[in-house]
């Protein structure tokens, strides 16, 4: 039998429900961290492929054409629309400047794509950080457990206590196997995002200026 076997026959409802509190939380994290990897690593392909290609159309339809052809991630395009929309007239938007209205949509449209990209970073942060600390109190509690019951049994020798207390130290190691891959997934991809992000931002920048110098 296997310890993790032995730790569920001897846990509580608490044990029990920590262990499943792990399995959920690390489940969660490698479904999001194949996800994301998925993600992000398109929505740089398509960065580093469509913008060049989108600057080397004849024509802005043409560009818009490309970049619809490329951009899976929705995280370009948003941009271009949001860089040749109007504001709808007799509103607030409409009171500024062209200038101010462009600089907003444009804003606007590149926070959407950014937080498309970012979606997930808070659960990844979460576990890494909480996942060891759970494990820790299932430790604690099985521990616990297991002395509780050893002294109403009326029989403390150290082989009654190194059994229980050595499978309520799984508990601990389970919590640091989750938090470790979560933790590694945020930080990579919180350089892939931070790529991703000079990169739209650059694109936000240089759309901004094409629109202004062909109102000029």
């Amino acid at each position: 039998m296997s310890d993790w076997q032995d730790y569920w026959q001897l846990a509580d409802g608490v044990g029990r429900a920590v262990a499943l509190a792990l399995l959920l939380m690390s489940v969660a994290a490698w479904v999001l961290i194949f996800w994301k990897a998925w993600v992000l690593r398109r929505a740089s392909a398509d960065i580093t492929r469509a913008v060049p290609l989108f600057w080397a159309a004849a024509s802005l339809d043409d560009g818009r054409s490309r970049l619809a052809g490329m951009d899976r991630e929705q995280v370009l395009l948003p941009l271009l629309e949001a860089a040749t929309a109007q504001a709808a007239s007799g509103t607030l938007a409409s009171g500024s400047t062209q200038e101010a209205q462009l600089t907003r949509r444009l804003r606007d449209a590149l926070h959407r794509g950014l937080a498309h990209l970012q979606f997930g970073q808070v659960l990844l942060a979460s576990v890494g950080s909480t996942a060891p600390f759970v494990g820790l109190f299932g430790t604690v509690w099985g521990i616990y457990h297991a002395l509780a019951g050893i002294a109403n049994a009326g029989q403390l020798t150290i082989d009654k206590v190194a059994g229980p207390v050595g499978e309520a130290l799984i508990m601990t190691a389970a919590g640091i196997a989750v938090a470790v891959p979560a933790v590694l997934a945020y930080n990579l991809f919180g350089k892939w995002i931070a790529a991703s992000e000079a990169e739209l931002e650059g694109f936000a920048h240089d759309l901004r200026q094409m629109v202004l110098d062909r109102r000029a």
